[in-house]
């Protein structure tokens, strides 16, 4: 297939390219600047500008952003669509994180419609987040799955970044789905909702400094900084990036993936089981992790929400990595890069 990938300098998206070339497609991946695009050519050198080529979109927020990154030579036959905004140095909520993320997913599936016409297939990475209850916290009698929706409002989003984010992720999602009802394009839509995404980087691309957020705990234990007492671990569900990245792609490749949101997440950790498998694997950090006895980063006492994320290990058929190979692969990558 040809296939668009938006934000292809991203985490999660830089994973999806290696699993679209490996399954011979043909890629235009979009990137906000020039320099970003040598270095991910730069990175597969066996790649022609017939299997790997570049659009440049600097700013996914603005009105017809991709307009020209949706029409190519040959037409495209699939989108997938990974690139928002994602950090919490946020001053203005709604347009530093709703705005872009919602009209970065609104944006490009207007201009898929209005000059895409061939496109069949679209996947949007959404999260976790357009599904959780935040209220509900630990909620150890609830079992979260496709069906459950965040019921963040409109006026409680700009009451924080974290929420704002949240609810960034529940209004692109929601706005997608309302795209494919009320203006029936000729493409279908699939949404992807992981929790956490640990996993490897992709050592061109980032920097210990330029990490995605969720690896950050990864590299703080590893730094010595959970030594007096392991943070609380927040999300308690993770997938691993090259099996989220492999559903994108899978989602794309299978028709009855069409029209369906898809829960993709391994199950349950803590970052205490975080610092264990890097003591467990890597001696040469034994002074720098937290001990048995150090404080923290359990799971709740009262117990914790289940996941049931048969949807996606049915119609999609991935086999979860396991936590433990997970994390050995993120520590080997961030050793490469200096930590």
């Amino acid at each position: 297939m040809r296939v668009l990938l938006t934000g292809g300098s991203g985490f999660i998206a830089a994973h999806v390219l290696d699993y679209l070339l490996e399954h011979g497609h043909s890629v235009v991946t979009t990137v906000r600047s020039q320099e970003k695009a040598d270095k991910i050519k730069e990175a597969h050198p066996k790649y022609g500008k017939d299997k790997l080529d570049f659009a440049l979109v600097e700013d996914i927020a603005q009105e017809g952003a991709f307009d020209k990154a949706v029409v190519s030579d040959p037409p495209f036959e699939a989108v997938i669509h990974t690139a928002s905004p994602f950090h919490f140095n946020v001053t203005d909520v709604k347009k530093q994180l709703l705005d872009p993320a919602i009209i970065g997913t609104t944006g490009v599936l207007k201009s898929i419609k209005k000059r895409a016409p061939t496109v069949k297939r679209v996947v949007v990475t959404s999260s976790f987040a357009s599904i959780v209850n935040p209220k509900k916290a630990s909620w150890p009698e609830h079992t979260y799955s496709e069906a459950d929706w965040n019921p963040v409002t409109a006026e409680e989003a700009e009451n924080d970044p974290a929420t704002g984010y949240r609810a960034s992720k529940t209004f692109a999602e929601k706005s997608a789905w309302d795209f494919v009802q009320n203006e029936k394009p000729n493409f279908t839509v699939s949404t992807m909702c992981p929790p956490l995404v640990l996993g490897p980087i992709v050592h061109y691309l980032n920097s210990l400094d330029a990490l995605n957020t969720s690896n950050q705990r990864i590299r703080d234990c590893m730094l010595g900084k959970w030594k007096d007492e392991i943070p609380a671990t927040g999300t308690f569900i993770w997938v691993d990036v090259r099996d989220l990245a492999l559903s994108h792609v899978l989602a794309m490749e299978q028709e009855d993936a069409a029209n369906k949101r898809f829960f993709i997440t391994e199950g349950h950790f803590s970052n205490r089981r975080i610092a264990d498998v890097i003591a467990k694997n890597f001696p040469e950090y034994k002074d720098k992790v937290p001990s048995e006895k150090t404080p923290g980063g359990t799971l709740p006492e009262e117990g914790i929400f289940k996941v049931d994320n048969s949807q996606a290990q049915k119609l999609l058929g991935v086999k979860w990595r396991s936590f433990e190979d997970s994390i050995v692969d993120t520590v080997k990558s961030l050793k490469a890069v200096g930590a």
